[in-house]
């Protein structure tokens, strides 16, 4: 299989890593992450202009068609710089819901408005007690004549606080952890009965509480089929995975430069740290550990072209396992090999690896799916 990029791809990824490196230093990140919203509104115009929040969407509803190898390469460039804004809520998650389950005229009339970057969208799908299963639902959705009726609690909606829109998963029959009846539905974050207490992540993100009493949803809002929607919302977190396993192999990036230009600066007994073989030792082990993560994004990124949804499932878990462990190993040997500066907020690399364990979190960690990749016969199954 070829690896090499395309033109078009490489000029992608060169100019958003100019932009980045003009414009999102660290110094110049927190004073982003100080605005009202918790990140740059600036920096989001910026996006749109380079062509970042309508990628992934087809030409003929207002993108400019790309696909997984050109959002692999978005997220990591957006991982290494650590960036606060919501691309990941509204282009890879709300954007994949549009995609794959909404109507072509509300695809039509949606898509440009995110692709120019007055649209925000958020999926709110977390429960107080589903943890990672997605299936786990007690949001419930009743149809009113020609509209639905949400009733029910989300937590930790990342971005939800700024979202213009919400995509809410709610149960339309069963019990609360059948996978079947199931729904997915888009609401104006501004509905009468929808109520959001925002709150900061601790990778300095945002994300929000999310009440819903009585909101009303019209039929044209309703994404996919309301009574089987788990096979849209798994193909979307599908996406999303594969989009977090490229932004973590740019964290961990970010974490190895600065811990390398940390070990030749930093002296002992009158010599560079760098100088040390036990350090040169574990430097070395990080850089093995990101190539291996980026072997499995690049894996993830090709995955989610298989039209079986339990061999990409398969292929997700794998991908989140290992990236979930690499994460945690590159974050602590990085950390650790600055010492007591590496764990001070001050400095980036602390920060590098709170986005490491939020990544790890999301959508399960390396455990949940090496658990999840035993139940369904390994990764490759038998």
């Amino acid at each position: 299989m070829d690896f090499d990029l395309s033109e078009d791809q490489r000029l992608l990824r060169d100019s958003l890593t100019r932009l980045l490196g003009d414009r999102y230093g660290f110094e110049a990140r927190k004073g982003y992450a100080r605005e009202p919203e918790g990140w740059s509104r600036a920096m989001w115009a910026a996006y749109a202009e380079l062509g970042l929040l309508g990628l992934p969407f087809a030409e003929a509803d207002g993108g400019y068609g790309g696909g997984a190898v050109e959002t692999m390469l978005v997220a990591e460039a957006l991982g290494e710089a650590l960036t606060l804004e919501p691309w990941l809520a509204t282009v890879v998650l709300g954007g994949g819901f549009l995609r794959h389950g909404a109507r072509a005229e509300r695809r039509a009339a949606l898509v440009p408005a995110i692709a120019r970057g007055s649209l925000l969208l958020a999926f709110a799908s977390t429960e107080a007690q589903s943890r990672w299963d997605l299936h786990d639902v007690a949001t419930t959705a009743k149809r009113d004549g020609d509209e639905w009726v949400l009733e029910g609690r989300k937590l930790v909606v990342l971005h939800g606080d700024v979202a213009d829109r919400l995509v809410v998963t709610a149960r339309t029959g069963g019990d609360r952890r059948d996978r079947a009846g199931i729904g997915v539905f888009l609401t104006d974050a501004k509905a009468p009965g929808l109520t959001r207490r925002g709150h900061r992540t601790n990778d300095g993100r945002r994300a929000a509480e999310v009440t819903l009493a009585g909101v009303r949803v019209a039929a044209e809002d309703v994404l996919g089929d309301p009574g089987d929607g788990l096979p849209l919302i798994e193909r979307v977190v599908d996406e999303a995975i594969a989009a977090l396993a490229a932004e973590a192999v740019g964290v961990m990036v970010a974490a190895q430069k600065l811990t390398l230009d940390y070990l030749k600066m930093r002296k002992q007994f009158g010599v560079p740290i760098g100088s040390f073989q036990v350090l040169q030792h574990k430097a070395a082990d990080v850089m093995m550990a990101i190539e291996q993560s980026r072997s499995m994004a690049m894996y993830a990124a090709m995955s989610l072209e298989e039209t079986d949804p339990v061999e990409r499932g398969r292929a997700m878990s794998a991908v989140k396992a290992q990236i979930g462990r690499a994460a945690k190993f590159v974050a602590e040997e990085t950390v650790q090999m600055h010492g007591g500066i590496g764990i001070t907020m001050e400095y980036a690399v602390a920060h590098c690896m709170a986005r490491l364990g939020a990544i790890e979190a999301m959508f399960g960690n390396a455990e949940f799916h090496l658990r999840r990749l035993a139940e369904r016969g390994g990764l490759i199954a038998a």
